[in-house]
């Protein structure tokens, strides 16, 4: 008799011994989750390019976040400037005229190969924004107003490819083009010159954490 309830006390020792085992082993699988990433940054970016006809230089600012390393979302915000010889002395005054202003919006950018050092991915920038001229007269070096309205605003959307260098998980260098569409914008005294189109290279630094909230595996002991 003593026998039999021994091992029956065994029998259900191991029972309850394999259980725990086995909601181990679910916790683990469950706790795993592929190792999901997520990020957040802000980028800093140089851009040049051709804008109305000339040699132009942009500027843009980004903050993002960042999906598994396969997609950004965000805003981003571009300033630019050039300058050139005043054409058009009977309806305005000054040596020089400098076209500059801004654009911003909603940033989206899907990511090929997010956990490589290199990936490509595809930036997207859907918004709008404003221009201007402005006279230079570099005998007086002083400005010159427009002589109709001081500005007009525009839509653009600008899509681009880039190429990301991943160099640590704080830091991403990123190298790419852009094309920018835009509606149509009207300022005296260049009412022929009418969009903003073209194309421009740019080079950038995202400064952030790329993989904040990853999940590490645990170990199974067992």
């Amino acid at each position: 008799m003593k026998k039999i309830i021994i091992l029956a006390l065994a029998f259900i020792s191991l029972n309850v011994l394999s259980a725990q085992i086995d909601e181990t082993n679910e916790y683990v699988e469950f706790d795993d989750r592929k190792n999901i990433v997520h990020g957040v940054y802000i980028g800093l970016g140089g851009h040049y390019g051709r804008m109305d006809g000339e040699d132009t230089v942009l500027a843009t600012l980004k903050l993002a976040y960042v999906a598994n390393r396969q997609l950004e979302v965000g805003f981003a915000v571009t300033g630019f400037y050039n300058d050139r010889p005043n054409t058009q002395p009977n309806l305005f005054d000054g040596n020089e005229v400098i076209l500059f202003g801004g654009y911003g919006g909603f940033h989206v950018e899907p990511i090929l190969f997010g956990d490589r050092f290199i990936s490509v991915s595809f930036p997207t920038l859907i918004g709008g924004g404003i221009v201007t001229y402005k006279g230079i007269d570099t005998l007086e070096n002083e400005d010159v107003e427009l002589v109709d309205k001081d500005f007009d605003d525009f839509f653009i959307v600008e899509p681009g490819i880039n190429i990301l260098y991943n160099f640590t998980r704080f830091t991403q260098l990123e190298t790419g083009i852009r094309y920018r569409f835009t509606s149509n914008y009207n300022l005296s005294p260049f009412k022929g010159r009418d969009n903003l189109n073209g194309y421009s290279i740019m080079i950038g630094l995202k400064l952030g954490i790329f993989n904040m909230g990853r999940k590490k595996k645990i170990k199974d002991n067992f």
